[in-house]
């Protein structure tokens, strides 16, 4: 995959890890950056070698510090629901990929930096990463997902705390409410540990773990029914062409541990 402007990719042993650059800057969100990411993320769903992705910051300070604020200052009533609406859908497009996706977050993971990582379907975190949601003191809130996302792995009372206190999260509080699977020393180590984990994840059978997304993201939305997306899921497993192969093998394991 080419370097763009803002995101360099890296395919190794079927894991692409993509890193925000941030140059002299810190890493901010901008409908192109947006774009960018999300054509990125559409390569995933097409390329057959991409069994998993680790999106990740440049160095150990910032993961992401949220939509650049010259962007918020271009916004008005009637374009910042569209903003939103693009936003949303880039991750959205994120949380529905049928392959796993972690954020390895090595820093700061601000505002919407927070809600991508939210979006990812694993969170590994480095011990300096810290989270927040600072939009309130602005006078804005977050606008893609993040008040969805987080009320849903937090709860209504906790996600409110710090949406409206915009309270800062550590990474061993992150992992201790759950946001995160597990805290690394330094990023190095994370990204380490990131690719071991998702290789684990990889090893199992494709279509399965892209049934798995399916049937999970339906038991948060009240307008599908979950178990009958469940038992759609269960029986789009049949197509894959190996699955009577490995059965058979787990019939012959079993057959030799009775035997015993």
């Amino acid at each position: 995959m080419e370097k763009t402007e803002s995101l360099q990719s890296n395919l190794e042993d079927g894991i692409l890890t993509i890193t925000f650059q941030t140059g002299s800057k810190s890493f901010t969100l901008t409908d192109k950056r947006l774009m960018e990411l999300r054509n990125v993320i559409q390569e995933v769903y097409d390329d057959d070698a991409i069994e998993g992705v680790i999106i990740t910051g440049e160095g150990e300070e910032i993961f992401s510090l949220g939509i650049e604020v010259s962007e918020l200052l271009k916004l008005s009533e009637l374009n910042a629901r569209k903003f939103a609406e693009n936003g949303q859908e880039v991750l959205a497009f994120i949380e529905n990929c049928p392959k796993p996706i972690l954020a390895a977050v090595n820093g700061y993971a601000f505002g919407a930096g927070f809600e991508l990582a939210l979006a990812c379907h694993f969170r590994f975190a480095s011990e300096n990463a810290t989270f927040a949601f600072p939009e309130i003191a602005y006078g804005v809130i977050p606008g893609f997902g993040g008040t969805q996302r987080l009320t849903q792995l937090l709860g209504k009372t906790k996600a409110l705390e710090y949406l409206m206190t915009g309270k800062r999260i550590d990474a061993e509080d992150a992992e201790r409410m759950g946001l995160v699977s597990e805290v690394v020393s330094y990023k190095e180590e994370m990204l380490k540990k990131a690719k071991k984990w998702l290789t684990s994840i990889t090893n199992n059978a494709d279509l399965a773990l892209g049934m798995l997304v399916t049937c999970v993201n339906a038991a948060e939305n009240p307008d599908e029914n979950g178990f009958q997306t469940e038992a759609n899921g269960f029986a789009n497993c049949f197509k894959a062409i190996d699955l009577k192969e490995k059965l058979m093998k787990i019939i012959d394991k079993q057959s030799l541990l009775q035997m015993k």
